[in-house]
C-alpha cells in the first residue's frame, strides 16, 4: 500500500517504489490537479540526486503531459526548497520533488507542494493517498501538455539576497567550509557564499547516488569531517545540507555542531533584536523552549504545533510569523515560502556572525548567558509494536506527579505526551509511525537532570 507520511511518500527503490507506483501517485496527482481547477496552471518537477530520481521524474512528467498539464522540469537535481520556491516564480499550480531528503540512500520518494508553496496537509495527502491505491481513469484530455527544461538558480540567488545584508556578509570576509553531503545544494549554497564574497572550501561536492554511504543528515554524528575540517583550515564556520537541501547543520569555529535546537534561537534572537523584525514565533512541541524564552523577553507571541513542518507553514501562512523552526533542522522566515529552506537557514548564521563580529561559539555563550542554560537530546526507544503501544497507552493514561526527582506541572498529549515540569524542565514522548521505536525528547539546565529524567522514562 502506498502511504503519505509527515511529509509525502517515501519508500525502498525497487521494493515498493517502482515505476509502476509512482505513475500511480503521478496519476493521482494529477487528478487533484484537474478536480480542483488547477490543471491550467503549469506544473513544477523537481528530484534529488537519488540513484533513479531523475528518470522518476521524467517518468512523472510523461503522465502529466498525457493529462494534458504543462510541465517545468528542472535541469539538474534540485533543492526542494527551491522547487517549491518555484511554484511562486512560475505560478504554478504546484510541485512534484522526487526526494526521500534526509534518508538512507536506498530509499526515494514523492513529496506534492501544492500552490501555496508549502507542504501538503493532510486533507491533500488523504486524497493523494486513496487515489494512488484505486484505479483512477483521468479525463482523456484534448490537447497534451508541453515540457520545458529550466534551471532556477539565478532567479532564486537573486531572490534570496533580498532577505539577507549583503553588504555586511561581503565586508566580513568570512572563511567558510562547506558539505553539501552529496546532495543538491552544492552549486547552489557554495556559490551564494562566494557571490557574498566568502572563502568557501566545499567537501564532499560530487553527486553520489549512494552519499558517501552515510545518511544525508546533516547530525553531528554524520558531519565528522566538516568538524575537522573547520578546525584544521581555521574556518569561521561550516555549514551542511542534507540530500535535498531543506536541512541544515553548523559547526562552529571550534568544530563544535550546534543543533537546531541551538541554531532556530540563535536566528529568533537576532531577527528580533538585531533586525527589528515583528510578529509571532512558531515551534514544534519537540523543539527549545529556548524559544519561549527569548519570545517572553521581548514580547513575541509563540505558537507550539505538532511535528511535522506542515503545522508550522499553516501557521506562518495564517500569522505574520518571524520564524517558524523544529528541531530535526527545518526553518523558515517572515516573507519566505512557507517551506523549510536549508539554504536560508545556513546564510542567516553566516550574516549573524558577520553582524556580531564574533565567533560562532561566543555568539552562542553570550546568548545561553542571557536567557539561561538549556541542554537537550533525543534518544530512540526500541520496542515491538505491541510493546510500543502498550507503553505509550501507560503514559496517557497513568497521571504522573513525578518523574526523575521534578514535579510534574503539565501534561499535553497533542502529539505523543508531553511532561512539562515544574523548574521548566520537559520531556516528549512519540511512538514513531513507520518504524518499531518511541522517540525521546528531552530539554533541562544541567546534564544531572536531563539524565534523570530520560532514564526514570526507559521501561
Amino acid at each position: 500500500m502506498i502511504k503519505f507520511g509527515t511529509d509525502g511518500w517515501r519508500a525502498v527503490i525497487s521494493e515498493e517504489f517502482t515505476f509502476a507506483n509512482v505513475q500511480k501517485v503521478a496519476k493521482a496527482i494529477a487528478l487533484y490537479l484537474i478536480n480542483h481547477g488547477l490543471a491550467k496552471r503549469p506544473i513544477i518537477i523537481g528530484y534529488d540526486p537519488r540513484f533513479l530520481a531523475d528518470k522518476f521524474a521524467e517518468e512523472i512528467a510523461k503522465v502529466m503531459l498525457e493529462a494534458g498539464l504543462d510541465c517545468f522540469l528542472t535541469e539538474r537535481d534540485t533543492p526542494t526548497p527551491i522547487v517549491a520556491w518555484s511554484v511562486r516564480d512560475k505560478k504554478a499550480g504546484g510541485a512534484i520533488m522526487i526526494t526521500a531528503s534526509h534518508n538512507p540512500p536506498e530509499y526515494c520518494g514523492i513529496k506534492f507542494i501544492p500552490d501555496y508553496c508549502g507542504p501538503a496537509d493532510e486533507k491533500i495527502t488523504a486524497e493523494l493517498q486513496a487515489n494512488s491505491n484505486q484505479e483512477v481513469r483521468i479525463p482523456q484530455a484534448k490537447i497534451k501538455g508541453q515540457i520545458e527544461r529550466f534551471e532556477p538558480k539565478e532567479r532564486y540567488l537573486a531572490y534570496i539576497k533580498s532577505f539577507i545584508d549583503v553588504d555586511l556578509i561581503k565586508a566580513a570576509k568570512l572563511k567558510v567550509i562547506y558539505d553539501p553531503m552529496h546532495g543538491s545544494g552544492r552549486g547552489y549554497m557554495d556559490r551564494l557564499l562566494q557571490d557574498l564574497g566568502c572563502q568557501v572550501e566545499v567537501i564532499h561536492g560530487n553527486r553520489d547516488v549512494l552519499f558517501g554511504g552515510q545518511n544525508p543528515e546533516p547530525a553531528e554524528e554524520e558531519l565528522a569531517e566538516l568538524k575537522s575540517q573547520v578546525v584544521a583550515s581555521q574556518a569561521d564556520v561550516g555549514l551542511a545540507n542534507d540530500g535535498d537541501a531543506d536541512r541544515f547543520g553548523v559547526v562552529d569555529e571550534k568544530g563544535s555542531f550546534l543543533s537546531a535546537n541551538q541554531i532556530i534561537p540563535l536566528v529568533f534572537e537576532y531577527l528580533v533584536v538585531a533586525k527589528g523584525l515583528k510578529g509571532s514565533v512558531v515551534r514544534s512541541i519537540a523543539t527549545s523552549h529556548l524559544i519561549d524564552k527569548i519570545a517572553a523577553k521581548n514580547n513575541v507571541a509563540l505558537h507550539e504545533t505538532p511535528v511535522g513542518f506542515k503545522y508550522i507553514a499553516q501557521l506562518t501562512m495564517a500569522d505574520h510569523v518571524i520564524i517558524g523552526g523544529e528541531e530535526s533542522g527545518g526553518l523558515s522566515v517572515q516573507g519566505h515560502i512557507p517551506e523549510k529552506d536549508g539554504l536560508l537557514a545556513n546564510i542567516l548564521v553566516v550574516e549573524l556572525i558577520a553582524r556580531y563580529k564574533k565567533p560562532l561559539s561566543q555568539i552562542w555563550a553570550d546568548l545561553t548567558q542571557k536567557y539561561g542554560q538549556v541542554i537537550n537530546q533525543r534518544i530512540n526507544l526500541k520496542m515491538t509494536p505491541e510493546k510500543k503501544a502498550s507503553f505509550m497507552t501507560g503514559l496517557r493514561e497513568k497521571t504522573l506527579v513525578q518523574l526523575g526527582g521534578l514535579m510534574v506541572k503539565e501534561v499535553k498529549k497533542t502529539d505523543g505526551v508531553k511532561l512539562i515540569f515544574e523548574d521548566g524542565s520537559w520531556l516528549l514522548a512519540r511512538p514513531s509511525g513507520t518504524e518499531p521505536l518511541v522517540r525521546v525528547y528531552a530539554e533541562a539546565d544541567s546534564e544531572k537532570k536531563l539524565k534523570s529524567i530520560l532514564e526514570a522514562l526507559r521501561p
